[in-house]
């Protein structure tokens, strides 16, 4: 098994940045696939972004593409989700999530095996 936690959430105004981690602990983050997924206040839990475990493949909900960078640091067992131009339709709780290795690209929920608590985002307008 492997236990995720999230951090880097906060308050930001339109146009900002902030960048989250995900640190895993138990077993090796390299023998996982990672996602992130957010879930705004009446809404499901919606897809972000993946990447394989080698770090070799990512994808992005078209409504972050060129604005979000998914990337991970296998040695450190960490991922981070860089976000850019953030908008205040992004306020959301954001997940990090990790799925079996050897996966090309896993962008539904039951895909995935492990959740972390979740880290909160705010964009202000």
């Amino acid at each position: 098994q492997v236990q995720l936690v999230e951090s880097g959430g906060g308050l930001v105004q339109a146009g900002g940045s902030l960048r989250l981690s995900c640190a895993a602990s138990g077993r090796a983050f390299s023998g996982y696939h990672m996602g992130w997924f957010r879930q705004a206040p009446g809404k499901e839990r919606e897809f972000v972004s993946d990447i394989t475990w080698s770090g070799s493949s990512t994808s992005y909900a078209d409504s972050v593409k060129g604005r979000f960078t998914i990337s991970r640091d296998n040695a450190k067992n960490t991922g981070f989700l860089q976000m850019n131009s953030l908008k205040p339709e992004d306020t959301a709780v954001y997940y990090c999530a990790a799925g079996p290795k050897g996966s090309w690209r896993l962008v539904t929920r039951n895909e995935y095996n492990y959740w972390g608590q979740g880290t909160q985002v705010t964009v202000s307008s």
